[in-house]
């Protein structure tokens, strides 16, 4: 029997979800010996062109040449997960749709016509179908192992309904949106990173995204009860995840209250 053809590709981002694989150490060994890695170019393989049964998408899009390879890609792989801020929401990088981009290179470079650049930029669902997202900013090596196992078992991912507020309780972690007041995201945020922020009394930042059924009118009216004001708690929301819909909508809410 063949292996199953896996390829992990990378769009615009920083490359910290593609080392979700190399920080796997000896289960990136093992893996190797399961599936047939055609590219994976921070790993050796090199074949952009190869077609898979599982391609891995890092970065948004943010040119017209990432938009016609993400298409590319798409019709040579059976199964497209993304993987990381950037691929499932834009990024940080997407916070330049929140201003004039023609405006900006305008003001950079001498000849702006010769910067490729889309007037937003997108995650990849924008552009082609995606089977499965994996949220992180950057996602974990037990995150990416565990929806491969999936795969090669023949189980659909299943995809966390959890809240970062459930870990930090497994953990006993004390609450800093309550005992200190600080304005933590973890009540919106999809779990998956482990709490890690909160265990070091660090309110959550919201790198893994939002969480399913979020209530970030609430949250954002709780944030406001501390006395930030609605650019301190638009900010909030406008982190790693920021073209996220549920945290770009709260944001124009709050600001669109703070015009009136």
């Amino acid at each position: 029997m063949s292996k199953v053809k896996v390829a992990v590709h990378k769009f615009s981002s920083c490359d910290g979800c593609q080392l979700a694989f190399l920080n796997a150490g000896a289960d990136l060994l093992l893996l190797s010996e399961l599936v047939d890695i055609k590219h994976f170019v921070e790993a050796g393989p090199v074949d952009e062109d190869a077609e898979v049964d599982i391609a891995f998408i890092e970065g948004s899009i943010s040119t017209r040449k990432e938009q016609q390879r993400i298409e590319k890609i798409r019709q040579q792989s059976n199964y497209l997960v993304t993987i990381g801020a950037c691929a499932t929401s834009g990024g940080i990088q997407a916070l330049r749709n929140f201003a004039d981009g023609q405006k900006w290179l305008s003001s950079i470079y001498a000849s702006p016509e010769y910067i490729d650049s889309l007037d937003t930029v997108s995650p990849i669902s924008e552009y082609v179908h995606v089977d499965f997202e994996i949220w992180g900013c950057p996602v974990t090596s037990k995150q990416v192992l565990t929806v491969i196992r999936s795969l090669l078992s023949g189980v659909t991912p299943r995809d966390t309904t959890e809240k970062v507020c459930m870990e930090c309780k497994r953990n006993n972690t004390v609450c800093t949106l309550v005992t200190k007041s600080e304005p933590c995201l973890g009540a919106v945020t999809k779990a998956g990173c482990g709490a890690l922020c909160p265990a070091f009394g660090r309110d959550c930042f919201s790198c893994f995204g939002p969480a399913q059924d979020t209530n970030t009118s609430s949250l954002a009216n709780r944030l406001a009860g501390f006395g930030l004001s609605s650019e301190e708690v638009c900010r909030r929301y406008q982190l790693m995840n920021n073209n996220a819909p549920v945290f770009r909508n709260i944001c124009v809410r709050v600001m669109g209250q703070h015009n009136d």
